[in-house]
């Protein structure tokens, strides 16, 4: 995966929780077979952080119980 040409080419979404003139969330790529992409709406040509499936599945999960550290 070139992740950087990749990801200036994807498709990004912001999670359904965000308001429609929100900046402040994250986005993500889909498409990506073996990857999460997820930058920052706010600086959409700044890095972009990389997950697995399986990590970001269990970070999703964590926040959707309400799991605090």
């Amino acid at each position: 995966m070139n992740t950087s040409r990749e990801t200036r080419a994807a498709a990004w979404r912001k999670s359904s929780y965000s308001n429609g003139g929100d900046n402040n969330c994250v986005e993500v790529a889909d498409g990506f077979p073996e990857a999460v992409p997820v930058r920052d709406s706010k600086d959409p040509d700044g890095p972009v952080l990389i997950f697995t499936h399986g990590v970001w599945g269990a970070f999703i999960g964590e926040l959707k119980q309400g799991s605090r550290p």
